[in-house]
């Protein structure tokens, strides 16, 4: 069973991913506080990361940076989800996520992502 790992700061929002992600047959972990994903990441090995961009003081852009300069982070596929930002040009950048989805999240359109994110990990 893959394992993806969900960051965002409103419960809510994690409440409805779990609910989704576990319906759809994955492991979901979820984490409110972004100072913990390394922590989190090393401890849970996720297939990959749905990741916030506003984490209350922390931007989730930063954080997709640090995890893809990580030697043994780098190939985790990271989909960023937002309200307020569409970071969809920046995709080929150096550190930049693998997909960008906005929020409201059409549930079809993430699911999607994620299946199209894990099966490029596979082949790769």
């Amino acid at each position: 069973m893959r394992r993806i790992l969900a960051v965002d700061d409103d419960h809510d929002i994690l409440e409805v991913l779990q609910f989704i992600l576990e319906d759809s047959g994955y492991k979901v972990d979820t984490l409110s506080d972004g100072h913990k994903l390394m922590d989190t990441i090393r401890d849970k090995h996720p297939d990959l990361i749905l990741l916030d961009i506003m984490l209350g003081n922390m931007d989730g852009r930063e954080l997709c940076k640090t995890v893809k300069k990580q030697t043994e982070t780098h190939n985790i596929p990271i989909i960023m989800i937002s309200a307020s930002h569409n970071i969809s040009s920046t995709l080929n950048q150096d550190g930049a996520p693998n997909d960008f989805v906005a929020k409201p999240f059409d549930i079809n359109t993430l699911l999607n992502s994620i299946k199209k994110q894990l099966s490029s990990k596979n082949a790769a």
